[in-house]
């Protein structure tokens, strides 16, 4: 198998980290956008503390919504920058990392900034 020179290096993030940013924000963009459709008696004490929040903190909650979303663009052009600072140079691999960083934030980021280039490679 040949040895990557970290070009094209990316890693996907975990099924779990997946699963749970995904589930989570959709319910929490069904909370904000749509809180009169969820079954709030339905959903146990899930939705007896989501009913006290929207009923309560709708407009934090709001702008929480829109924040949570401008920290995973922050998060995924921080992600450009250390794929760059890593060696990181083809087109498609940056546009992956940076898709899957909007999508998942620091689960993605995280993969990435644990990754380390191998020294000859970069040197070269």
């Amino acid at each position: 198998m040949a040895k990557s020179d970290g070009y094209a290096y990316f890693r996907r993030s975990s099924l779990f980290w997946i699963l749970t940013v995904t589930l989570s924000m959709s319910y929490y963009t069904w909370l904000v956008f749509w809180p009169h459709q969820v079954p709030y008696d339905s959903l146990g004490p899930l939705g007896s503390l989501s009913k006290h929040l929207v009923s309560e903190y709708y407009s934090i909650m709001y702008k929480g919504w829109w924040c949570a979303w401008a920290i995973h663009c922050f998060e995924a052009l921080a992600a450009l920058k250390v794929c760059s600072d890593k060696g990181i140079d083809s087109p498609s691999t940056r546009l992956l990392w940076f898709v899957q960083t909007v999508l998942f934030g620091f689960a993605s980021l995280g993969l990435l900034l644990k990754y380390k280039p191998d020294r000859r490679a970069k040197q070269q």
